[in-house]
């Protein structure tokens, strides 16, 4: 999907991850990041994101909830961290990453409500009014007030499967006056899930209908007497949308691809965030005039179709052949076949959380001196 975009906007982070590879410092089934590239995205959407007056909460999974890379973006001067589950706030509290958003995509769940409070993000996403009750009563054992932001919808938004749930927009009144009688929340804000998406036909990132929803959401609160503080826009946020997701009226969005330059925009690389994410592997084995290449890491929405292997001292293209959603990517097939032992590298939206696959955190590729910082496994633990 973005190998082409790579090739334009990053070749030597390609070059790198040979390198690297040939001097047996990592292995197939390997993200290698270029991590001054990834700041520089970073450093690019919070300027445009002042300038259009939008807070952002940077987002981890898509590159394995890495607490080093994560703290190098928040010395950039991210607010805090979005954390879509609750095994990612644990993964992150156990290495003292600030986690400002919590609960959007995966309600916290009971167990987890104290010691989240005790943390003081600064907001947490509920679905349902229980929850909103279960945070109100740990705030209060704790002597604290703690921001709550509602996830709404309404018939006919885009809901993928398994991320239902939230308040309808009818319910809000009486979701506002329950929580209103709750001592120990306060009612900040709105959110929905996607907001903005590539539009293939247009060629463009827009509004998705949930994004009106939002907006809608926001005017029956504000009419209800709520002070609004945020309206929290997620999905597709990069340089290109901050000011339309402004002139909406939007306040936080959160980042995740565009960190790494691999937004949809960007498979042409056009966009200003420029790709610092490769996938490495190495040939495993032939059947018949097919190669087999080390998995581990494939995600099945990240359109993962080409590949560059490195043979005789130069690059060759080949396809990656379709996979079995049956199946279970132990290896993936080239549809060309090549020496057993090659690497070959691969440019794809990925999000590393959900594999098995290790990531290698390199600095000093744009200046010619490159050095490997870190081993990590998908959850952002060292392998060093």
């Amino acid at each position: 999907m973005f190998l082409n975009a790579l090739r334009k906007q990053n070749p030597t982070l390609i070059d790198t991850a040979i390198m690297l590879w040939q001097q047996g410092k990592i292995g197939p089934d390997t993200y290698v990041i270029d991590v001054d590239q990834t700041l520089s995205n970073a450093r690019s959407l919070l300027d445009e994101a002042r300038r259009c007056n939008i807070k952002l909460y940077l987002m981890s999974k898509q590159f394995g909830r890495n607490p080093e890379l994560c703290k190098r973006l928040l010395a950039c001067g991210y607010q805090g961290v979005v954390a879509v589950d609750f095994k990612e706030v644990r993964q992150l509290y156990q290495h003292g990453i600030p986690v400002a958003h919590v609960g959007h995509l995966v309600q916290p769940p009971s167990g987890m409500v104290d010691e989240i409070v005790s943390q003081q993000p600064e907001v947490i996403t509920i679905f349902s009014l229980e929850k909103a009750q279960q945070i109100s009563d740990a705030a209060r054992k704790q002597g604290k007030t703690q921001p709550i932001m509602l996830k709404v919808n309404q018939a006919g938004d885009l809901l993928y499967a398994g991320q239902e749930g939230g308040f309808e927009l009818n319910q809000l009144p009486e979701v506002i006056q329950a929580i209103a009688n709750m001592p120990a929340v306060r009612l900040v804000g709105v959110t929905h899930f996607p907001c903005m998406l590539f539009n293939p036909q247009e060629q463009r990132t827009l509004p998705t209908t949930n994004m009106f929803t939002l907006l809608a959401a926001k005017e029956i609160l504000e009419k209800q007497g709520v002070n609004v503080e945020q309206v929290n826009a997620p999905s597709a946020a990069c340089i290109q949308v901050m000011p339309e997701l402004a002139q909406l009226g939007v306040t936080h969005t959160e980042p995740g691809h565009a960190l790494t330059g691999t937004i949809p925009a960007n498979q042409d690389g056009s966009q200003p965030e420029k790709v610092s994410l490769l996938y490495l592997s190495e040939i495993s084995h032939h059947v018949g005039d097919t190669s087999y290449f080390f998995g581990g890491g494939y995600y099945r929405r990240g359109h993962l179709s080409n590949a560059l292997i490195w043979h005789n001292q130069a690059y060759h293209s080949s396809k990656v052949l379709p996979v079995d959603d049956s199946s279970i990517d132990y290896c993936l097939r080239l549809s060309d076949k090549f020496p057993i032992g090659s690497p070959l590298v691969m440019s794809f939206r990925t999000q590393i959380f959900v594999t098995r696959s290790d990531v290698a955190l390199v600095e000093g590729i744009q200046r010619g001196e490159p050095k490997l910082i870190g081993r990590y496994d998908s959850q952002g633990n060292s392998l060093n």
